[in-house]
């Protein structure tokens, strides 16, 4: 094993984006800068294990960039509440959605729900966000009808030290111990979709940093919103000592999932809309930065995709982070997001889930109509299509059927029509 130390400074008055890399050196007698700094310090192993890629691994291509005949597409929260199949499912066990996620049969069945149906073209690890906070002691409950909420967030600066435990023991060994019945979860799901013949990537995932925190001291996405912010402002230090640990936990959650069997990775900030754009490159960036540097390190040919809803500001800066796939939300302007992002990464996105749903007026048709204008506008190659937001459990079955299958055909066409195209222009 061998230490690897993170040093990224963090400016609270200067706001502006560091683009300056990660420090990789021995930690002996370091002079740690003035301002605020995210410091942390990885054991590596000498080695880590990543599945071999699955047989259909279209996905997994086009993330990467490489040589695709058609966009691959899965979809945010495709798994779930939209699907009579898990509402049977969920009743039959008599279990709630925090409960399920403690039985690895459970996740497995809702996991493979999706997968059954669609042809998609990935799975999704079927789990929540949170399940980090409640790694660190935070209750996490979800009553029905408002959303998850942490009814006992942090609710003093002091709170950090005596609540949450020290960035030192966010190991391997504690995800076994706090977070062990999820990796148990992928296991179960990759014999799973073995025994059932569905080769396709598995996508393991965790919440960023700065969602995490939103929740922890705020203590829900509805109610007491401006938390996260007064916290980063008022409390810069207790706020970068609960982002060191919550980054640590995340990679080493992360190196669990893929050593459990996950080809793929997202991480989430899915409150991006909740943190102003200076606090964003500030606080955000920095966390982000090392969790895909580091994740990288161990698993170079793993596909990192990253999410930052509602901040679609830093998807320039997202791109130059390290990760394989930067998503779009729907608020970006797709004509734009090829060239705001480069040509180093693929997009993911932007479907609008409002076209999926029956009584707004949508039909198979014209869910065809606007899968081609997405693929036309955004392009059929390095392109991942997916959702700008997650189902909301009102779209219909049939429709999203619809999409899946259009996003296969159009760009099947599209793609060979280029390739037509490319060889009469060198005949």
């Amino acid at each position: 094993m061998y230490v690897f130390t993170a040093i990224l400074a963090l400016s609270t008055q200067a706001r502006g984006f560091l683009p300056s890399p990660i420090v990789a050196k021995p930690r002996i007698g370091q002079n740690l800068p003035a301002a605020i700094s995210l410091d942390l310090e990885f054991e590596r192993k000498d080695s880590y294990s990543s599945p071999d890629r699955p047989d259909h691994d279209l996905m997994i291509r086009s993330a990467l960039g490489e040589s695709v005949e058609k966009t691959p597409v899965w979809l945010f929260r495709q798994a779930g509440r939209h699907l009579p199949e898990y509402k049977a499912y969920k009743e039959e066990v008599g279990r709630g959605f925090l409960e399920m996620l403690s039985f690895p049969e459970d996740v497995a069945e809702c996991t493979m729900q999706p997968i059954r149906r669609y042809e998609m073209d990935a799975a999704i690890l079927f789990s929540d966000i949170l399940v980090i906070a409640e790694a660190l002691g935070i209750e996490v409950i979800m009553p029905g009808g408002v959303g998850i909420q942490v009814p006992k967030p942090l609710a003093e600066a002091s709170e950090v030290e005596q609540r949450i435990p020290p960035t030192c023991e966010m190991t391997p060994e504690y995800v076994d111990t706090h977070l062990g019945y999820v990796i148990r979860s992928v296991t179960l799901i990759r014999e799973k979709m073995a025994q059932e013949g569905k080769s396709i990537p598995l996508i393991g995932f965790s919440a960023a940093p700065w969602t995490l925190l939103f929740y922890m001291v705020g203590g829900s996405s509805k109610k007491n919103t401006d938390y996260g912010m007064r916290w980063l402002q008022e409390h810069p230090a207790e706020s970068t000592r609960l982002l060191e640990t919550l980054t640590k936990l995340v990679v080493e959650y992360m190196t669990a999932q893929v050593e459990a069997g996950a080809h793929m990775l997202q991480v989430f900030e899915a409150m991006g809309m909740m943190i102003d754009e200076s606090e964003f490159r500030d606080f955000c960036i920095p966390c982000l930065r090392v969790i895909a540097q580091e994740l990288k390190a161990r698993f170079p040919d793993v596909p990192l995709m990253v999410f930052a809803r509602g901040a679609s500001f830093a998807n320039e800066e997202l791109s130059q982070l390290g990760y394989d796939v930067v998503t779009i939300d729907g608020s970006v302007t797709r004509n734009t997001a090829r060239s705001i992002v480069g040509e180093n990464v693929s997009l993911q996105g932007n479907y609008d889930p409002a076209e999926l749903i029956e009584s707004n007026g949508k039909t198979v048709e014209t869910v065809q109509s606007s899968a081609k204008q997405m693929l036309i506008e955004l392009g059929p190659e390095r392109l991942i299509a997916n959702l700008g937001e997650g189902l909301g459990g009102k779209e219909s079955p049939k429709l999203v059927n619809a999409f899946v299958e259009s996003i296969h055909s159009e760009s099947a066409k599209l793609i060979a029509n280029k390739a037509t195209e490319a060889k009469l222009e060198t005949a």
